[in-house]
C-alpha cells in the first residue's frame, strides 16, 4: 500500500473510508476558499456527501481507475492530491489537488504534487500527466508552472462553478521532460 513521507510532518497516504468525517470537516472549514474554484463544494452540505465521494474514490482506487491520496500535515488531513482518472492504454492521468485553507502558502501542495508526479512516472509507468486549473486560480497554476508543466491551451467555459462558467488552463507534463 502506498504511503509516503515527504518530510517529517508531511505524508501522503491512500484515501480510506475512515477519512470521510475529517475530510468533510476540512472542506467545511475551508468552504469559502474552496468554492471559488471547485464545483463540488456547494454540493457537499452533509458529512454523507463526503462519505459517498470517499466510497466511490476508494472503489475507483481499488479498480486502478484513479489514485487519490490524502495529504497529512502532522497527522491532520490537509487536503487531497492524486490522479482522478487514469487512462492505462495511453499511459496518462489527470492530476487533481486541493488544500484546506489553514495549510495554504506553506509549500505543502508543491511538495505533495511533486511526490505524486514522481510516483506516477516511476511506479505507475505513466508517460503523461495533465491537469486543468481554473484560469484565475493563480496558486494552482503557479504550482503547475513551478513543476515544469507546459501550458497547452485554454478551455473556454469548461466548468460551471457555483453560479457561472469558468475557463480552464490545460497543462501537460511528459515523463521525458520530468526526468531532465
Amino acid at each position: 500500500m502506498f504511503s509516503y513521507q515527504i518530510e517529517p510532518g508531511l505524508t501522503l497516504k491512500p484515501l480510506e473510508l475512515q477519512d470521510s468525517e475529517k475530510l468533510y470537516q476540512m472542506i467545511n472549514q475551508s468552504r469559502a476558499h474552496l468554492r471559488e474554484y471547485l464545483a463540488f463544494v456547494d454540493g457537499t452540505v452533509h458529512p454523507n456527501d463526503t462519505k459517498s465521494f470517499v466510497q466511490s474514490t476508494v472503489h475507483s482506487n481499488a479498480e486502478e481507475q484513479s489514485f487519490v491520496s490524502v495529504i497529512l500535515v502532522d497527522e491532520q488531513i490537509a487536503g487531497l492530491v492524486g490522479f482522478n482518472q487514469i487512462d492505462w492504454s495511453n499511459r496518462k492521468a489527470e492530476l487533481g489537488y486541493w488544500l484546506g485553507e489553514p495549510f495554504l502558502r506553506k509549500g505543502i501542495m508543491t511538495k505533495a504534487v511533486k511526490a505524486i508526479i514522481n510516483y506516477g512516472f516511476n511506479h505507475l509507468a505513466l508517460n503523461r500527466i495533465q491537469l486543468r486549473a481554473v484560469f484565475f486560480n493563480k496558486a494552482s497554476r503557479g504550482i503547475a508552472e513551478k513543476l515544469a508543466f507546459v501550458e497547452e491551451g485554454v478551455i473556454r467555459e469548461a466548468e460551471w462553478v457555483n453560479d457561472h462558467y469558468v475557463d480552464h488552463v490545460l497543462y501537460g507534463l511528459l515523463k521525458r521532460d520530468w526526468q531532465k
